[in-house]
């Protein structure tokens, strides 16, 4: 996949290619049906596949809070790698682009920089200086443009109710790991190299796989069952997501794994959290006693929740 920034230069696609547009936070089930209609159509035509999306997400940078992001820029970009796109385009999401009507965005980006033959989006996508933009602005524009205007059907999970980013934060952020899988359509996972930490989970008899966020806010926090795929392997463990309150006083936020029979290094290396079960809300322990004591009743609990699987006997999954 070619993934370009800029929103001028010459045509990214100068066969033409079929074309989606969105955040693409997560890649739930919703973004998976449109990527794959695209990729789909493109073969079909022999054009290429392509997407638009942007760093940081629109909804970020309208919000006063830091948006709780279900996806790193990396896991987004392998996303749309699994999905068989050929050509990215990656715009920054600042005052420029905010600025910029749904017309120029027509003309200039999809048109222009892109070479579209065949648009897909939902039928709620938005766009332009103040959200103008629409399917019904699309489908007006079509000649021209040069381009022809599909509308994906909305993608539910049996509730009747559209598949959306916002849904998998809820699920997530209350717990519903089973309802967040559905959604998602696989279960939800973290990602990130292993660095190194203070140790003191290897004091305490715990040593931990330690996952910095960096500006990612996670959309959920606490400790969880969950398993840990390293290389081709999985394996059951117990983590810890959040600011550690006992033993760095609420600072930088971290995802700490540790991994049941797991004995070997893995600093440096890329591991991915799959979350499976929410244990409970960080808490804030008189000492370390306290706060082993509480590991241990943690550790059993997940170990119960994780038993009888074939993942959590750390064969390969």
């Amino acid at each position: 996949m070619r993934v370009f920034r800029d929103i001028t230069g010459p045509s990214l696609a100068p066969h033409g290619c079929v074309l989606t547009i969105g955040a693409f936070d997560g890649m739930h089930r919703g973004h998976a049906a449109l990527l794959a209609r695209v990729r789909e159509r493109a073969d079909a035509l022999g054009l290429a596949a392509a997407a638009i999306s942007f760093e940081p997400l629109p909804r970020g940078y309208f919000s006063p809070a830091p948006l709780k992001r279900l996806s790193s820029l990396r896991e987004k970009l392998c996303g749309f790698v699994d999905a068989g796109i050929d050509v990215l385009l990656l715009l920054r999401f600042d005052a420029a682009l905010v600025a910029m009507s749904a017309e120029d965005f027509v003309r200039r980006v999809l048109v222009a920089r892109m070479g579209v033959r065949e648009i897909w989006v939902g039928a709620d996508f938005r766009f332009g200086h103040d959200r103008v933009g629409d399917v019904e602005l699309l489908r007006a524009m079509q000649g021209e443009g040069g381009y022809e205007l599909r509308v994906l059907d909305a993608v539910s999970v049996g509730d009747g109710e559209r598949i959306s980013a916002s849904r998998v934060r809820g699920a997530l952020g209350a717990g519903d790991f089973a309802h967040a899988r559905d959604l998602l359509g696989r279960p939800f996972a973290m990602g990130g190299r292993v660095v190194h930490g203070q140790r003191i989970g290897h004091e305490l008899g715990y040593p931990t796989a330690n996952v910095r966020l960096g500006r990612r806010v996670a959309p959920l926090s606490g400790i969880f069952a969950v398993r840990v795929r390293v290389g081709g392997r999985c394996w059951p463990g117990v983590a810890s997501l959040g600011v550690r309150p006992t033993i760095a006083g609420g600072g930088e936020p971290l995802l700490e794994a540790h991994l049941f029979g797991f004995d070997g290094d893995l600093y440096g290396r890329r591991i991915e959290v799959e979350f499976v079960a929410k244990l409970r809300d960080e808490e804030t322990f008189a000492d370390l006693d306290a706060l082993r004591a509480q590991m241990d009743r943690d550790a059993a609990q997940a170990r119960q929740l994780l038993a009888g699987t074939t993942i959590a006997s750390g064969v390969p999954a």
